[in-house]
C-alpha cells in the first residue's frame, strides 16, 4: 500500500523510545511519532500516553526521499475529535509519605483542665519566643 502525506491511517505501537513511538502501518511500513506529536499537553514520557502493541490512528506528516516516515497521533486525533488519554501505568511508584502535623481535638470535646493547660502551654511558648527575639535585638545593639 502507498502511502500519501495527509492522510489518516490505523497503526500499531511497535516500540516505544524516550523521544517518540514507531509505529507500524498496516501494509505500508513503520514510522515514527515524535514525543511532540503524542498528544496536545506537555508529554513527559511516551509510556504515560501509549502502550506497545496498542492500536492507534495515525497522519502521515511526510515521507523522506530516505524512506523514513513522520507521523502524528495529535494530528490525527485533531481531526476526529478525539483526546488521547493518559494511559494508567501499574508499574509507578506509590507517592511518598509527607509528614503532616497532628490534628488537633475540637476544643468541644476538651475539658477545663486540659484547656487551661493548653492554653498556658502556648502562652509560655510564646513568651520565650518573644524574649528570644528582643535579647537578640539588644544584644546586637551592644557591640
Amino acid at each position: 500500500m502507498e502511502l500519501e502525506v495527509g492522510k489518516v491511517y490505523n497503526g500499531k505501537v511497535k516500540g516505544i523510545a524516550q523521544y517518540g513511538a514507531f509505529v507500524e502501518i498496516e501494509g505500508a511500513g513503520t514510522g515514527m511519532v515524535h514525543i511532540s506529536e503524542i498528544a496536545n499537553t506537555f508529554v513527559k514520557d511516551v509510556k504515560d500516553y501509549i502502550t506497545e502493541n496498542q492500536q492507534v490512528k495515525v497522519k502521515v506528516l511526510s515521507i523522506e526521499e530516505n524512506g523514513k516516515i513522520s507521523l502524528s497521533i495529535k494530528k490525527a486525533t485533531d481531526e476526529n475529535n478525539e483526546q488521547i488519554k493518559l494511559v494508567k501505568r501499574q508499574d509507578r511508584k506509590p507517592k511518598p509519605n509527607i509528614w503532616e502535623p497532628k490534628k488537633k481535638t475540637p476544643v468541644s470535646e476538651l475539658g477545663f483542665e486540659e484547656m487551661l493547660t493548653r492554653f498556658k502551654q502556648n502562652s509560655e511558648e510564646k513568651i520565650c519566643a518573644l524574649k528570644r527575639s528582643t535579647e537578640r535585638k539588644n544584644g546586637s545593639r551592644r557591640k
